[in-house]
């Protein structure tokens, strides 16, 4: 059975499409501006047309163009976060804001393709105090243009559908009018601590300025870390198989100090270090929320994070990767800060598989009949890709994303 269509907007790395392959969907296209978030999900996704463009640029007429050539007459379904950040003065319209211009251009991309079904996901923010209103004009805004809005409009925690990670995402789900309404995927209230999410790569040293690989043998992939095994099972059993030498890459970590060392050691479990204000992650308690940290316009720094239950030190990459359900197939860039950010601007995908085996639902999809491929292998090199590198890949700009902006110091 041919599998459903998806398109992810404002794709980061892939968390989002991960969720949604693993429903049964292909990801037709992704598209994603900085240079090398897109080349890690084209790592990730080498039969996704990824796109790397700025969103206000991109043109609907050249994505119908990519559908037919993949033979696609009908998008399934549309996802994607697109950022907002600016709220006007009461009285004006809040979607004509400039600085929400993404979400405007998300609204142009569900207008022009008139997928059957959408998925907008984004901070809870938007739903509380004078944000309320932006979110109203956005719903009527889909409303007008033929869509039933799933209500009341709901805030997930991925931790009540088994991720071991507080993480809440506002979600709205659109139907097209021809189209079976669909509703939002009940908690299924498991429960996965941190613990029985990465223990087995507790023993690991975390490799320090270097991207090594782990024997995937040395690894326990028992329980519910069954899910994150190099060959797609558990909630990844739907997902195409990729080719990766039973090696498991991004156990990358810091270089502490001693004194670093010793004051996450003497930090009890559960509790915030003082000095660093780095939560000590409990064995039995879920992760806390993993943010981004900045981008290079804003100083390039990386979010804090947890420091390790049992080790005096910080989590890894691999670590975060798994506490946010990536499975160890997945390929992150090697260095802290890149990966860390790419992790912590994705949707959690086993909350993105939950929202889309809705939607599978509703389109009256047998799973069973679907097809699993065996991926082309791909340049692992893409992992350890500088920005000059990855923009020249992509023939775009280096300053699509701007450098940080430096004051001159005058020398007396």
């Amino acid at each position: 059975m041919k599998r459903p269509t998806v398109i992810d907007l404002f794709s980061g790395c892939g968390g989002m499409s991960l969720g949604l392959e693993a429903s049964g969907f292909d990801v037709a296209v992704a598209v994603e501006f900085d240079a090398i978030h897109a080349l890690i999900h084209h790592l990730n996704f080498p039969y996704t047309h990824t796109i790397c463009q700025d969103i206000n640029h991109l043109n609907t007429d050249y994505l119908k163009g990519i559908l037919q050539a993949k033979g696609i007459d009908e998008v399934d379904l549309i996802a994607g976060g697109p950022p907002c950040q600016g709220f006007s003065l009461m009285g004006k319209r809040q979607l004509d804001d400039p600085r929400n211009s993404l979400v405007f251009q998300y609204v142009r991309v569900i207008r022009d393709l008139q997928p059957k079904y959408f998925v907008f996901e984004n901070v809870p923010g938007i739903a509380v105090g004078s944000h309320k209103q932006f979110l109203e004009e956005l719903i009527n805004e889909f409303e007008s243009l033929g869509y039933h809005i799933a209500k009341p409009i709901k805030i997930l925690d991925a931790s009540l559908f088994g991720a071991p990670q507080k993480r809440k995402r506002l979600i709205l789900m659109g139907s097209r009018h021809d189209m079976q309404p669909v509703n939002y995927p009940l908690e299924t209230k498991e429960y996965n601590d941190v613990e029985n999410t990465i223990n087995d790569l507790s023993n690991i040293p975390a490799f320090i300025g270097k991207n090594e690989s782990i024997d995937a043998n040395k690894l326990d992939y028992s329980g519910f870390r069954r899910n994150f095994a190099l060959k797609p099972q558990g909630i990844y059993g739907l997902c195409h198989d990729r080719q990766r030498d039973n090696l498991v890459y991004n156990h990358v970590g810091s270089n502490h100090t001693e004194k670093s060392k010793q004051r996450f050691q003497n930090t009890p479990q559960g509790e915030v270090e003082k000095t660093s204000r780095f939560l000590k992650l409990s064995p039995t308690g879920l992760c806390n929320t993993l943010r981004a940290g900045t981008a290079r316009d804003k100083g390039a720094y990386t979010a804090a994070r947890p420091i390790h239950y049992n080790q005096p030190r910080c989590i890894t990459v691999r670590e975060a990767g798994r506490l946010h359900t990536f499975p160890d197939w997945f390929l992150f860039h090697e260095t802290i800060w890149h990966g860390f950010r790419e992790i912590g601007n994705a949707v959690i995908p086993m909350l993105a598989k939950g929202i889309g085996d809705e939607i599978i639902k509703v389109l009256e999809v047998d799973i069973n009949q679907l097809e699993v491929r065996k991926l082309e292998k791909i340049d692992l090199e893409f992992m350890a890709y500088n920005m000059d590198k990855a923009s020249n890949y992509w023939n775009v700009s280096n300053d699509i994303i701007p450098k940080r902006k430096r004051l001159e110091m005058n020398v007396l």
